[in-house]
């Protein structure tokens, strides 16, 4: 199965109905343009995993969905409503999580206040949503007393995501998750992962780990430099040899 160029109309999208849409983007530092007229698209519930090489601009899109660039052109629309040129703050109000890919936690305060801090939009701490939170990651039940500067890579990557889930997103976006983890930890936070997208969440996830993302993910796109290259299902782009040839090393 041949992979979808960005030339190329996906036959079985009907425009305005998807949660997440990013149509002609133009976006980037200041005025410096990293990305040129990318489209994108997230439906309810769905997983898509933006891939390529280093300097393609895959946080850059992730970036620019959560209000963190310079917006050049183009438009941002979630669950109808266009969010272009919104903050963060305003972004997180409308119902998008965004997980960075470093300095992802309070390290001075405990687990329980880094959570605490993922409702901080909210009057009060959603009780139900830290019990489940909780639920969803045993080890911070556990260390919730702890600071989280002390915890290991895998477990601040967690508290990461428990915290930008405290509000309940309906979309969720993750930057490089399995970064820095180490390689018997990397298959634990895709299942995790996986598990959020299963209880519906939509996911968008910048993955460095190519070939497991694809495998796991509903929808893959492929930039670079700054461009849509390759849109089509996981596997499809998986099993593509130019894709795999180009971006996946063979």
């Amino acid at each position: 199965m041949s992979a979808t160029t960005d030339a190329e109309t996906e036959p079985d999208r009907t425009p305005g109905t998807s949660l997440l849409e990013v149509e002609n983007l133009d976006a980037g530092y200041g005025d410096l343009q990293i990305l040129t007229d990318v489209d994108m698209f997230v439906d309810s519930g769905e997983y898509v995993t933006i891939v390529g090489p280093n300097g393609a601009g895959k946080s850059t899109l992730m970036k620019s969905v959560f209000g963190l660039t310079s917006h050049m052109g183009g438009v941002v629309t979630f669950a109808d409503e266009d969010i272009t040129g919104l903050i963060p703050e305003e972004i997180i109000h409308k119902g998008i999580g965004y997980v960075p890919q470093n300095d992802n936690v309070f390290a001075s305060l405990s687990v329980q206040e880094n959570l605490e801090m993922g409702a901080y939009i909210l009057d009060e701490v959603p009780q139900d949503a830290l019990e489940a939170v909780f639920d969803r990651f045993p080890i911070l039940r556990e260390r919730k007393e702890q600071k989280a500067g002390t915890m290991s890579g895998g477990q601040q990557q967690m508290l990461a995501m428990g915290r930008a889930l405290m509000l309940e997103p309906d979309l969720l976006l993750l930057d490089e998750p399995s970064a820095g983890l180490a390689p018997d930890l990397v298959d634990d936070m895709f299942d995790r992962i996986d598990a959020i997208n299963d209880d519906g969440t939509a996911v968008l996830m910048v993955e460095q780990n190519a070939k497991e993302a694809l495998r796991r993910c509903n929808r893959g796109y492929v930039l670079a430099n700054g461009k849509n290259r390759y849109v089509d299902t996981g596997d499809a782009l998986l099993n593509d040899p130019q894709v795999r040839q180009d971006f996946l090393g063979g």
